[in-house]
């Protein structure tokens, strides 16, 4: 019981100032003050919150290969990792194509877009004329090409997270092949983890400069008012997608055993990452370490984790049909029942081939509008000035998503510890980025 205490004195005297969430939401205020007041300044502050967003970049190759590896090496049964891809795949398109049919049915009830009967041909369309070439050229099956990679190496330059994912899981697959012949080349690699960790560590602590200059851009640049313009459909999508949190996920995690807020409160640091970059990725290799340190063993986080961030899109599939129904409404398109499953099936393909590109959310629209001639493309501009402040909902939405999954796979494949789970839920596990072989020496 001695250490237990100690670890938590220990937390408590840590300054208020100190924790990482706070710094980040300090930081994330601030940007919107600055934006606000001073938006040329705010805008020029862009390269802070990009350059961020590069640095944890740098890093997400090597821990998606370096935890997938690893993982995969010390399966004792490769049928568990057959398993744990078809629960994933499972997983993910129950829950995305329910998000899908949350936000068309929220769409048909509140009607966002209704009354503002709006002329198609009046909207000037260039801006979104390059989205729509984007999802011309985004289909199913060079989707599923794209991610074998052309070279290893290409794999890690380009930092494409799918390509990384499947030469980690081959390599792993081959390295836990090879027995004790590969024995060394496994334990060099999980002794690199430490560095890599460490790596991340210390990126970290420039985390609150990223979310204060990327926030001063966002606000600088399309000002508050934006927001004001389409309020209510800013404010519906924020609305279904906290629904669908609190009560989907939310059911899905109490029949799990576990509380949904709890976990909320667990990722917070990364949940704020998110909202001031708007970006996931950039937060992408702390939620790995974090879902890892809360009793979910290396192999199902490694799996599931990098997978979901391309096929389990909930806020981006929510997004996805109450967008397309909105533009609907605005432009006095009526769309009857069979319209709007058409809608649903086309999005749910969509949604996969337009996976892992900047700005998959709008390119996806694009690309499911283009299959539905029933609802006009041109009417996309009416949205793409409030696009960016929804893409921080579709990230938010996202990443708690992927951590649902994760907790849940691993429980399915008793491959969660649950002492350690329980002590995470409960706030009891440091919030710092952990390094495993840099303890003892600590």
């Amino acid at each position: 019981m001695i250490a237990p205490i100690a670890a938590a004195e220990a937390r408590a005297k840590v300054p208020f100032y100190r924790h990482l969430y706070v710094q980040v939401l300090t930081a994330i205020a601030a940007g919107i003050l600055l934006g606000h007041y001073y938006p040329q300044l705010g805008t020029s502050l862009q390269p802070l919150g990009d350059a961020f967003i590069k640095l944890v970049r740098m890093v997400i190759a090597p821990v998606i290969f370096l935890t997938v590896t690893t993982g995969i090496a010390g399966m004792s049964d490769l049928k568990k990792f057959g398993r744990v891809v078809g629960k994933s795949f499972i997983y993910f398109l129950t829950f995305s194509t329910l998000a899908l049919i949350v936000g068309l049915i929220v769409a048909n009830v509140v009607q966002p877009g209704a009354g503002m009967h709006i002329n198609p041909a009046t909207l000037d369309t260039k801006a979104v004329n390059n989205y729509a070439a984007q999802a011309h050229d985004a289909s199913v099956v060079g989707f599923l090409m794209n991610i074998i990679p052309d070279t290893i190496v290409g794999a890690f330059a380009k930092g494409d997270i799918l390509q990384v994912l499947f030469f980690s899981v081959v390599f792993g697959i081959a390295l836990g092949a090879a027995g004790e012949r590969g024995r060394p080349v496994t334990d060099f690699l999980q002794a690199l983890t430490t560095p890599i960790f460490r790596m991340v560590a210390l990126l970290m602590k420039f985390a609150p400069i990223g979310a204060f200059g990327a926030m001063a851009f966002t606000i600088g640049k399309y000002g508050i008012g934006t927001i004001a313009n389409l309020a209510f459909l800013i404010g519906t999508f924020y609305a279904t997608s906290l629904l669908f949190v609190l009560v989907v996920l939310g059911a899905v995690a109490r029949y799990n055993g576990f509380s949904i807020l709890a976990l909320i409160r667990y990722i917070k640091e990364e949940l704020l990452l998110v909202l001031g970059t708007s970006s996931s990725e950039a937060a992408l290799p702390g939620l790995m370490n974090k879902m890892e340190r809360a009793g979910c063993k290396r192999s199902v986080v490694g799996l599931v984790i990098p997978t979901g961030y391309s096929f389990n899109l909930d806020g981006t599939n929510i997004y996805m049909t109450l967008a397309a129904l909105f533009i609907a409404q605005a432009t006095d398109t009526p769309l009857s029942l069979g319209d709007q499953v058409l809608l649903l099936l086309v999005a749910m393909l969509s949604s996969k081939g337009a996976a892992g590109i900047t700005g998959a959310g709008f390119i996806t629209l694009a690309a499911t509008l283009a299959v539905v001639p029933s609802v006009p493309i041109a009417g996309m501009a009416l949205i793409l000035g409030i696009d960016r402040f929804m893409s921080e909902c579709r990230a938010l939405t996202n990443f708690v998503g992927n951590a649902v999954a994760t907790v849940v796979v691993a429980r399915w494949e008793n491959e969660l510890d649950q002492t350690k789970f329980a002590a995470a839920m409960a706030g009891q596990l440091s919030e710092e980025i952990e390094v495993p072989a840099l303890q003892a020496a600590e």
